[in-house]
């Protein structure tokens, strides 16, 4: 009966640590899938089509990457990135930065939560192999 619940709990951990992951996934992908459908939006500081279908693509990328455990760093990293120019941008046209800002923070720290050990610094002896 013991090794029934420790593996219920692993599982409901498992689901625990995944949900913000997922949260963040669902801005990301609409927001990536709209850039390459209505990549002629207008209104937006670059009005070029081939940017927006560029972004659209690098965004939906960085999704894959950031689900998959080997290359959470490298999708988070062009996440934040994104979000990061997105931020600027809010800024520079007066529009209200912080939901942007939160989500730059909900998507570092979803993959904290999922890998930890990336966040840890090495010691000494390992970082000079």
């Amino acid at each position: 009966m013991a090794e029934q619940k420790s593996g219920i709990d692993k599982i409901l951990i498992r689901i625990l640590l995944w949900i913000p992951s997922l949260l963040i996934v669902l801005f990301y992908i609409p927001n990536g899938l709209d850039k390459l459908i209505n990549h002629d939006q207008t209104g937006k500081i670059v009005e070029s089509s081939t940017v927006m279908i560029f972004t659209g693509i690098f965004i939906l990328i960085g999704v894959a990457l950031f689900l998959y455990r080997k290359t959470i760093l490298i999708g988070t990293s062009m996440l934040v990135l994104y979000m990061t120019f997105t931020v600027l941008i809010h800024m520079y046209k007066g529009k209200p930065a912080e939901i942007a800002i939160l989500i730059v923070l909900a998507t570092v720290f979803s993959s904290f939560i999922r890998e930890p050990k990336l966040f840890q610094e090495k010691a000494p002896e390992q970082r000079n192999k």
